[in-house]
C-alpha cells in the first residue's frame, strides 16, 4: 500500500509521479507524432520516488513497478481473487507453514534469460538479510524462515507462524543475474535503465528523465500477451490543471486524481470519457506525538503538547470530516475513520457511537482546558508542552492539501490553536515526515485487498531507521497492544475471527489517535475516447482504471482499431487460479465489496500518497 507524504505499499497509482515540468512545450512533438492507438500517455503530476522496485514508496514509483515487473501471485482483474503470475500453482503443508509454488515454465527477462525460482528466491532473500531491501514491501517477508529454489521451477517458503495473505505478496520479482552484485541498494545506480530495465512483466522501460518522463516499449514476449499498443509513456505536468489540459488538447490519453470540480467539468466532453468508483485510499493528517526510530530513539521535532491524547483527541474533534467531504472532495468521498476503506467492507471498522472523536467544538475545547492549556488573551492555548503553535505540512502542489489547510487552520483557531501552514514540494513532505519534523502533515495511503499491509505500517518495526529511511511509516505508531493483534491477525486463517481481530486492531489504532483519518477518495479518472475504446478495471465492470493493485487497466487498454479483449479470455485464465485455496485462507472475505467497488494496494511515501 503507498502514503500520502510521498511514500508504496502505502508509505500506495499508475498516473501519479513528482510535478517538476510544464508539458506542453517538451511533449508537444510526441503528441503531434503519436500514431493513434499505438502510444499510451497517461499524465503525471505527482512523485516518483525510485524505480528500484525494492526502495520505491511512492504510489506512483509503486505502481511502475507493477508494470515492469511480475509478481509471484497478483490479485486477478475480475474480483482480486488471486491469480498467478511468476508461479502458475501453489500448496501449502497441513500446517500452514511450508508453501510451495510452481514457477511458470517459458517465462523470460527482457534480455532473453530465463525466468526461474532463483529469482524469487533471491527477491525474498535480498529482503531478508538487507535492511534496505524492505524499504518498501518489509512486512510481507517478516515472518519467513527461509526460502529455497531447489529447482527452477520450485520455491519453497517456509515461515516461522501460519502466514494468511501469502498469496498477496505485493513484491515485485526482480532477475537475480542483474541484482546479485549490487551491494548498494541506495546507490542511484539502481534507478538506471541498465539495472531496472530488464523486465518481465507486460512492459520493459526504455527511458527515464526524472522530474519529465518515463517510457516503456510493450513487452512482445509478455507471457500473458503483449499488449494492444506499441508504447506507454508517462509524462509530467506541473499540476493536475496543467495535465487536465493535457488531456483536452489530445497530449495525453488517461489522467486520474482529478479534483471533483475537473472532474464534473470533463464529463460529457467531446472525445473524452470518465470514470467514477469507490477507492481504496484515505488521506490523513498524521500527529507527531514523539517521533521515534525502530531502536526507540527520539527523532525528529515534534511539538511535545502532542503526546498528551488528549490534545491529539481534541484535535480529532476539532475536524469535521463530513466537511472534508462536501466541500473539499465535492461529495467524491466518505468521511474518514478507521485505515481499512468502507470498499474492504470484511475489514472496515466504524468507531462506536461512544468511541467515535466526532466533530465537536465544544467538547474539543473542554479537553483543552482538562490537559491544562488555558487559553491566553490573544486567544491561543498554552501549557505544560508550551504554546498550542503546530505546523501543518503539505504538498503545494496538491489542491486537496490547498483547501484542506485552510479548514483545518478554521476549525483549530477555534479551540485555540493555532496552525502555521507549510505546503512545500513533494520530496521536502517525505523528508520532512520521514525525519518527524513536522507537527501535523497530509499524508495518505493506498490499500490492499488484505488487511495485513494496512496494518503493517503502524506496527513498532514499521518506524525507520536513525536517518530516516528503512521505515514504512511516517506516522511514528508504536503500541505493544496494537502489535499484539496485528500477530495474531496475521496468522489467523478463519476469515470470520481474522476480521474480528483486524477490527479490533483499528479500534486500538483509533482510540491512540496518531493521526485523523479525513475521508475515503472515490478514484476520479478521465481518458481520451477516441484514441482508446476501453480499459480493463478492477474489479469489473464498475472499478478502477488507473489505481489498481496490479496491471490490467493498462495493460488490458484497447485502441479503437483493435476491439477484443487484451491478453487471456479472462486474467485468472492461467490454468490454476486456485480459487479454493484462497478462499479456505480466509481470503474470501475480501471480496465482500461495497457497491461494486473497487480494490486496490501498496505503501508508499506519499507526494500525493503512499501506497
Amino acid at each position: 500500500m503507498v502514503r500520502f507524504s510521498n511514500r508504496r505499499r502505502g508509505r500506495s497509482a499508475v498516473a501519479i509521479l513528482a510535478a517538476g515540468m510544464l508539458v506542453a512545450g517538451p511533449f508537444a512533438a510526441p503528441a503531434q507524432a503519436q500514431q493513434q492507438g499505438k502510444t499510451l500517455r497517461v499524465a503525471m503530476v505527482t512523485g516518483i520516488d525510485h524505480l528500484n522496485p525494492f526502495t520505491a514508496q511512492l504510489a506512483a514509483s509503486a505502481q511502475l513497478g507493477r508494470l515492469m515487473f511480475e509478481f509471484l501471485t497478483l490479485p486477478s482483474a475480475e474480483n482480486t481473487q488471486p491469480t498467478g503470475g511468476v508461479a502458475e500453482k501453489w500448496e501449502t503443508s497441513p500446517d500452514k507453514l511450508t508453501w510451495t509454488f510452481t514457477i511458470r515454465q517459458g517465462m523470460k527477462w527482457s534480455d532473453g534469460q530465463p525466468v526461474t525460482a532463483k529469482d524469487p528466491a533471491f527477491t525474498f532473500n535480498k529482503m531478508l538479510t538487507d535492511e534496505n531491501a524492505r524499504t518498501a514491501n518489509g512486512s510481507y517477508v517478516a515472518n519467513f524462515d527461509t526460502v529455497t529454489a531447489p529447482d527452477d521451477r520450485t520455491l519453497v517458503i517456509k515461515n516461522k507462524v501460519p502466514q494468511a495473505n501469502m498469496l498477496s505478496l505485493d513484491v515485485p520479482i526482480v532477475p537475480e543475474h542483474i541484482w546479485k552484485d549490487i551491494t548498494d541498494l541506495n546507490d542511484p545506480k539502481t534507478d538506471t535503465l541498465a539495472v531496472v530495465g530488464v523486465n518481465d512483466g507486460p512492459f520493459v522501460l526504455s527511458e527515464y528523465k526524472p522530474n519529465e518522463f518515463v517510457k516503456f516499449k510493450a513487452n512482445k514476449d509478455y507471457w500473458r500477451g503483449a499488449p494492444k499498443f506499441d508504447e506507454l509513456q508517462f509524462l509530467v505536468f506541473k499540476d493536475a490543471e496543467a495535465a487536465v489540459n493535457g488531456l483536452k488538447q489530445n497530449e495525453v490519453d488517461i489522467i486520474n486524481r482529478l479534483t471533483p470540480t475537473q472532474f464534473d467539468a470533463l464529463q460529457g466532453q467531446p472525445n473524452i470519457g470518465t470514470n467514477k468508483a469507490p477507492g481504496r485510499r484515505y488521506t490523513e493528517m498524521l500527529l507527531n506525538f514523539g517521533a521515534t526510530t525502530n531502536k526507540n530513539e527520539p527523532i525528529g521535532d515534534g511539538h511535545p503538547a502532542l503526546k498528551d491524547l488528549r490534545v491529539r483527541q481534541a484535535i480529532a474533534k476539532s475536524v469535521d470530516t463530513q466537511a472534508i467531504v462536501d466541500r473539499v472532495m465535492g461529495g467524491y468521498a466518505q468521511p474518514g475513520g478507521s485505515v481499512i476503506p468502507p470498499v474492504y467492507s470484511a475489514f472496515h471498522y466504524d468507531p462506536t457511537a461512544t468511541q467515535k472523536l466526532k466533530f465537536d467544538t465544544a467538547a474539543a475545547n473542554a479537553l483543552l482546558d482538562q490537559a491544562g492549556y488555558p487559553k491566553g488573551a490573544d486567544g491561543v492555548r498554552t501549557g505544560p508542552g508550551g504554546k498550542l503553535e503546530f505546523r501543518l505540512v503539505g504538498h503545494s502542489n496538491r489542491n486537496y492539501d490547498q483547501r484542506a489547510t485552510e479548514y483545518v487552520t478554521g476549525w483549530l483557531k477555534d479551540v485555540g490553536i493555532t496552525v502555521k501552514p507549510e505546503l512545500v514540494s513533494d520530496n521536502e513532505v517525505d523528508e520532512r515526515t520521514s525525519a518527524g519534523q513536522y507537527d501535523l502533515a497530509f499524508s495518505g495511503w493506498g490499500t490492499n485487498p488484505d488487511p495485513d499491509y494496512a496494518l503493517s505500517l503502524q506496527v513498532c518495526d514499521s518506524r525507520p531507521n536513525a536517518g530516516g529511511s528503512g521505515g514504512s511509516s511516517a506516522a511514528f505508531f508504536c503500541d505493544p497492544q496494537f502489535d499484539a493483534l496485528y500477530k495474531q491477525q496475521a496468522t489467523e486463517f478463519d476469515p470470520v475471527k481474522r476480521a474480528d481481530l483486524v477490527k479490533q486492531a483499528q479500534s486500538r489504532l483509533y482510540d491512540q489517535v496518531p493521526s485523523v483519518v479525513l475521508d475515503y477518495d472515490n478514484a476520479l479518472e478521465a481518458y481520451r475516447s477516441d484514441n482508446f475504446d476501453s480499459f480493463r478495471k478492477q474489479p469489473q465492470p464498475d472499478g478502477v482504471i488507473l489505481e489498481q493493485t496490479g496491471y490490467w487497466g493498462i495493460y488490458g487498454a484497447t485502441p479503437p482499431d483493435n476491439n477484443s479483449v487484451q491478453g487471456s479470455s479472462s486474467p485468472n485464465d492461467d490454468g490454476n487460479d486456485n480459487t479454493g485455496l484462497w478462499i479456505g485462507i480466509g481470503a474470501v472475505a475480501l471480496l465482500i465489496l461495497v457497491g461494486g467497488g473497487v480494490l486496490l494496494s501498496r505503501r508508499g511515501k506519499s507526494s500525493d500518497d503512499r501506497e
